[in-house]
């Protein structure tokens, strides 16, 4: 059996599930986008390892170690995309609104986590754009979602999905840019 060449936001779950991580599959995507986007290097440690999520001697093996390094693969290679094709996994558009919503908030706290292991030396390379980004993540990680007309609800869903899925290229793209002189003299 051939393995994949793209793992969805299912068959991430699937993995979630079988290792009993304590986040969820959107929130461990977010944690990867977010240590990608903050110039981190992956190499050749395992997943769980880079981001911390190894306590209690969760490890990933066989089936589990090969979609998770898969999903390393693929999220720096759409974070990376000049044809801005990242999508943050999320459950697809058929799930309900609060699930939808609910993955999204924990994408973008996983993201922040995520963002942080770079370590404080990436904050200086973060744009003032790039810091309100930051905030803007921040708020949706902390929010409390109320629902009330679905139309409405929907497309503010799909306002915030975009704001977020744009806002994490940005990241990744400022913080892999080379260091700029602190000098505005051109040599």
């Amino acid at each position: 059996m051939a393995a994949p060449d793209f793992i969805g936001y299912d068959e991430l779950d699937d993995v979630v599930v079988h290792l009993k991580l304590a986040a969820t599959a959107s929130e461990l995507h977010g944690s990867l986008c977010g240590f990608l986007a903050g110039n981190g290097r992956p190499g050749k440690r395992p997943l769980l390892e880079l981001l911390h999520l190894d306590a209690g001697g969760v490890t990933a093996a066989g089936r589990d170690q090969a979609a998770l390094d898969l999903l390393v693969r693929q999220s720096q290679d759409e974070l990376a995309d000049p044809e801005l094709g990242f999508e943050p996994l999320l459950p697809a558009d058929d799930r309900p609104l609060p699930e939808r919503a609910d993955a999204l908030v924990d994408w973008c706290r996983g993201f922040l986590g995520g963002f942080g292991l770079g370590g404080p030396q990436i904050h200086e390379r973060v744009s003032e754009e790039g810091r309100e980004i930051l905030k803007d993540f921040a708020s949706i990680a902390s929010a409390s979602l109320d629902f009330g007309d679905e139309d409405e609800d929907e497309d503010a869903l799909i306002e915030v999905h975009e704001f977020v899925r744009m806002g994490a290229m940005l990241l990744f793209t400022e913080c892999h840019l080379p260091s700029q002189p602190s000098s505005d003299t051109l040599h």
